[in-house]
């Protein structure tokens, strides 16, 4: 909200919004090179998410471009991630919006990146399959992620990487925090088309450039658990895990078990649009 502060030293109020109600929007921007990756992208996200919660944006867009780098500079992350939070703001407590206007409630942190180890990439990740019990507007980057949290635990706890949230016809979603993708036997590249149903991942945009550059058929549709179990290859795709090869479902290889040729390649190609 304005202020600089140490880590341990920022607090939140305990009217404010976000905390009571989760009515409030997030954005975590990947940081390579001291430079933030696909930042337009994130911030139109953000405005989206703002407008469809009728939040209003809590600075200009070239004042919050300035703080972030500020933020980063200060906690000197040249590598890692920087998280965005911004809220309706502090109200007394009732489910309508406040009648007079709030002040938006913002929180920026920074934070150097999480080694992940090269050996997940090489062998690939498993995830396993849990019913979506989310709210139907996924599409809203909202901080009510109470059911993606149980649904990431769920995947801990079977010794997976992620959970893939499957709707009420049997198909795929997306990811507690990951976009799901799968290449069939025609070497098509599919992941769920955009919707109320799934976050549009800056990511997973990113990806369907570098496909189309490399000139892949690429089909956004909906697909079902057992054609990601016979699918040729399979990977998520996020701000954190960049591209990751998916190996299992279900304890149910996918292929050979191994990252295939199509993944390590959008995989290496991402990463190379990453660190430009």
């Amino acid at each position: 909200n304005g202020r600089y502060l140490p880590h341990r030293s920022a607090t939140v109020h305990i009217e404010d919004r976000g905390y009571q109600f989760s009515d409030g929007i997030y954005e975590v921007i990947a940081v390579e090179g001291g430079k933030l990756v696909d930042e337009a992208g994130h911030l139109d996200r953000l405005d989206r998410s703002l407008g469809e919660l009728r939040i209003s944006a809590a600075m200009s867009r070239p004042a919050l471009a300035l703080v972030m780098r500020e933020v980063l500079r200060r906690n000197r992350v040249h590598d890692g991630i920087i998280y965005i939070q911004m809220t309706r703001g502090v109200a007394p407590r009732d489910h309508a919006f406040p009648k007079h206007a709030l002040k938006t409630a913002v929180v920026m942190t920074a934070r150097r990146k999480k080694p992940q180890a090269a050996a997940l990439a090489d062998a690939g990740a498993k995830v396993i399959t849990i019913p979506d019990i989310r709210w139907q507007r996924c599409d809203i980057k909202a901080v009510a992620l109470l059911p993606n949290v149980l649904g990431k635990q769920q995947a801990v706890e079977a010794g997976a990487f992620e959970a893939w949230q499957v709707d009420a016809e049997g198909r795929i979603t997306e990811g507690t925090s990951t976009n799901a993708w799968i290449v069939t036997d025609k070497n098509e590249l599919v992941t769920r088309q955009i919707g109320p149903e799934i976050l549009n991942g800056v990511t997973r945009l990113a990806v369907m450039a570098l496909a189309r550059e490399r000139q892949l058929k690429l089909v956004e549709r909906p697909f079902s658990v057992a054609e990601a179990k016979a699918a040729r290859e399979a990977f998520l795709t996020s701000t954190t895990s960049a591209v990751l090869p998916v190996v299992a479902i279900d304890d149910v290889a996918v292929a050979d078990g191994k990252p295939g040729p199509l993944t390590r390649a959008l995989r290496d190609d991402y990463l190379a649009h990453a660190a430009g």
